[in-house]
């Protein structure tokens, strides 16, 4: 089974938790597409009636164009459930470090508004401890990005500036900047997320602590799913 295999298998054992009537929160990321594929089957083939809010303007397009109904924070004050992916996800306690798609902002705040957070992803993914495998990101405001970076660089980060495919500075859909952050092993993530979110300059992390409340990870002998311990 490939890679892509797996993702697919994670976020189809995701979408059978998604009911009529629900409000559903759509991941961004090349896990997540699949979730959102398969919701948009689900809704064209069974009918299923939702409403559905994207964390990126990627994710909105597709969900525009598979014809999944869509609603906003003005109509509905919480969601029942959002099906996202993440770059890393501690085996015990599912904390997280999510925003390589560069979405991070977006998929907190519809996270915050969630009854429940299901995490989708392949093995890879799972660590015991964040930070070993995957930079943080750390999304910034535009002006004065280079204070903000030596204030981070003071927590012991190695902040390095994500830069597009064109070239130039990534912007986010919130037209900010992101410094991916090299840390290494995070002894503390709670205190880390709360060091940074307290960092002038920080908009928001991608240290998503004590959100998830279950992740269904694909391997190669079957779908694993795990909750917190």
């Amino acid at each position: 089974m490939s890679i892509e295999d797996r993702k697919r298998e994670a976020a189809e054992a995701a979408v059978r938790l998604v009911h009529d009537d629900m409000v559903v929160g759509l991941g961004t990321g090349s896990t997540a597409f699949y979730a959102i594929e398969a919701l948009i089957r689900r809704h064209r083939d069974e009918g299923l009636r939702i409403r559905c809010i994207p964390t990126s303007s990627v994710s909105e397009r597709q969900a525009r164009e598979g014809g999944l109904p869509l609603t906003d924070f003005a109509a509905v004050p919480f969601l029942d459930i959002t099906i996202d992916g993440a770059d890393e996800i501690d085996i015990d306690t599912l904390d997280l470090v999510k925003g390589l798609g560069g979405a991070l902002l977006w998929e907190k705040i519809v996270a915050a508004a969630t009854r429940t957070l299901v995490i989708i992803a392949d093995d890879r993914k799972l660590v015991s401890g964040l930070g070993a495998t995957v930079k943080v990101p750390v999304e910034v405001v535009p002006f004065g990005w280079q204070a903000t970076s030596e204030r981070l660089t003071r927590l012991g980060a190695t902040p390095i500036l994500r830069v597009a495919k064109t070239g130039g500075p990534f912007r986010t859909d919130e037209n900010n900047l992101i410094l991916d952050c090299v840390f290494g092993p995070i002894p503390d993530a709670v205190l880390l997320e709360r060091a940074l979110s307290d960092t002038v300059g920080v908009v928001e992390t991608g240290l998503f602590i004590g959100m998830a409340d279950i992740a269904f990870v694909a391997t190669p002998t079957g779908v694993r799913e795990l909750r917190p311990a």
